[in-house]
């Protein structure tokens, strides 16, 4: 049997995108947050993700991203991967972002490429070198054309490859042709970052995910993980199936993550110009999810 090394993983496997806690004043629930990260990881998140899409970072300060990252880092100590999402359409504030997280205690960042102004490929790696300069923290491109707008394209995603502290993709390009001719000529680590991905990119040599399902279910998505790990890809394959209800109702509903995460967890209210579900939406998040916690994480 030919012996294949592990892929780099950086920020471990298991990583959950962390909503950001709300009092019912909408203020930011520090208390709260140290909780919720203290849960997640009793419950297998190998590292947690702050200040990202799902954690409300369009609508938090700058200074209510620094209190999280320090109020969390508290809270776990050690040890404990944080990463934090510093990006924005401004290169500069980007790299004030970064320089901040730093201080505040994070251990990676997490940086999309500016959005709305589109910039084309060279303007691209330029913005993720000067973030990357700015730190001594290692820096995961967030690949999520998406929402941005622009791709990080492949031959760019090689270019950055050779900067000592870029070191991972969270990948959400849905090309995973792309994805594994970087795999095959880079030692970067890729999470995927959409629920529907997360075994078939391990399976090709990916590092794991950046979950926001794993907020409400950090057991169940490890579980997947872990089976593919100890050689049983039928069982991974039975354990992913039966987060896929559960997944497309927060992922593909209509609905962004972080209201359908809120939606399940005593995490607060969402800001606006997000709004919070509806009875109709908020009982079948609840059917799936007390069906998928229900089912065993393995084969009796």
């Amino acid at each position: 049997m030919t012996v294949v090394d592990p892929p780099p993983r950086p920020f471990g496997r298991a990583l959950c995108a962390m909503v950001t806690p709300f009092t019912a004043a909408g203020e930011l629930d520090l208390d709260r947050a140290q909780k919720l990260a203290s849960d997640l990881v009793a419950q297998g998140c190998d590292g947690l993700v702050l200040n990202g899409t799902t954690g409300e970072s369009p609508t938090t300060t700058d200074a209510e991203k620094a209190a999280l990252v320090r109020a969390v880092r508290d809270a776990l100590g050690p040890g404990i991967p944080l990463v934090a999402g510093v990006g924005t359409a401004d290169t500069a504030h980007t790299v004030e972002l970064a320089r901040q997280a730093e201080r505040a205690g994070a251990d990676g960042l997490l940086v999309i490429p500016p959005y709305y102004s589109r910039p084309p490929q060279a303007a691209v790696e330029a913005h993720f070198r000067r973030v990357a300069d700015a730190t001594g923290l290692p820096l995961a491109l967030y690949d999520i054309p998406g929402r941005t707008g622009t791709r990080i394209e492949p031959e760019t995603v090689l270019r950055l490859a050779g900067h000592p502290r870029i070191v991972a993709v969270k990948d959400c390009a849905y090309d995973l042709l792309g994805t594994t001719k970087v795999l095959a000529r880079t030692s970067l680590a890729y999470y995927s970052g959409c629920e529907e991905t997360n075994l078939p990119l391990y399976a090709i040599g990916g590092a794991g995910f950046v979950s926001t399902v794993a907020n409400v279910a950090p057991r169940q998505m490890r579980a997947v993980l872990d089976a593919f790990d100890e050689g049983d890809t039928a069982l991974a394959a039975r354990l992913n199936q039966r987060t896929a209800a559960l997944a497309e109702l927060m992922m593909a509903s209509g609905l962004p993550g972080t209201v359908t995460v809120k939606a399940l967890l005593d995490a607060g209210p969402v800001r606006e110009p997000l709004q919070p579900a509806d009875r109709e939406a908020v009982d079948g998040l609840r059917a799936a999810y007390e069906e998928l916690v229900q089912e065993p994480t393995t084969e009796l």
